[in-house]
């Protein structure tokens, strides 16, 4: 196990869809059906996608501006149904699970602070035999929604981590302003929902191209 001294962060913690799980895509389609289904004007591949990470309810009003409010619930229940039929097609990007290990190994704790509701990452750690590499996590049906830092906040109390040694991982710029908001340093990954230009102004320590070079990025740095 590495010496704390000599580790730069003590938690890590990594956001879901998009970073450790390849779920972009079937987001994207799912919000697009969903709002087709309720009478809306079908998204924007990008539209859909920028707003992968913050809460459904959020996400998909965001989405669809179109569909009144009184439709939300529907709207929720058509993207869970587009969602759930293809869950099991879903998988981890390669090379995560040596990732976590590696990262275990040195002593870092890992957690996971995701727009997913409790239910959908439960069901998610489940199917990819991640629930015991994570230490904590927080969802964002049980906790304030990204990008308000409280979800990084109850992860560091909860951890007993202070802001300085704590690094948030994520694929979207609502990762990284919720890394700024609690404190915390951030690195974005380009392989997701957002695209790698658009994180310059959130000041992230590094912008990943691949898990392979995000190890290697935390082996040497983190």
């Amino acid at each position: 196990m590495t010496d704390a001294r000599t580790r730069r962060f003590d938690l890590i913690a990594f956001d879901w869809d998009g970073t450790l799980y390849d779920s972009t895509a079937l987001i994207v389609r799912s919000i697009q059906a969903a709002v087709v289904d309720v009478g809306g004007a079908r998204p924007s591949d990008k539209d859909a996608a920028w707003v992968i990470g913050l809460g459904l309810v959020e996400a998909l009003a965001k989405a669809a501006p179109d569909v009144p409010r009184e439709k939300y619930a529907q709207l929720g229940a058509r993207y869970r149904h587009h969602y759930i039929g293809h869950h099991n097609d879903l998988v981890l990007f390669e090379g995560v699970l040596q990732m976590l290990d590696a990262l275990r190994a040195r002593g870092h704790k890992l957690a996971v602070a995701t727009g997913k509701s409790r239910n959908g990452l439960d069901a998610a750690l489940a199917t990819s035999t991640l629930h015991d590499r994570f230490d904590s996590s927080r969802t964002a049906d049980e906790t304030a929604g990204k990008p308000h830092p409280r979800m990084l906040l109850e992860l560091m109390e909860e951890l007993a981590v202070p802001p300085e040694r704590t690094l948030m991982i994520g694929d979207t710029t609502h990762d990284l302003q919720l890394a700024l908001n609690a404190g915390c340093s951030s690195i974005g990954v380009s392989y997701g929902a957002h695209e790698p230009d658009d994180f310059d102004a959130l000041h992230p320590l590094f912008i990943a191209h691949s898990v392979a070079s995000l190890q290697d990025w935390l082996l040497a740095n983190g």
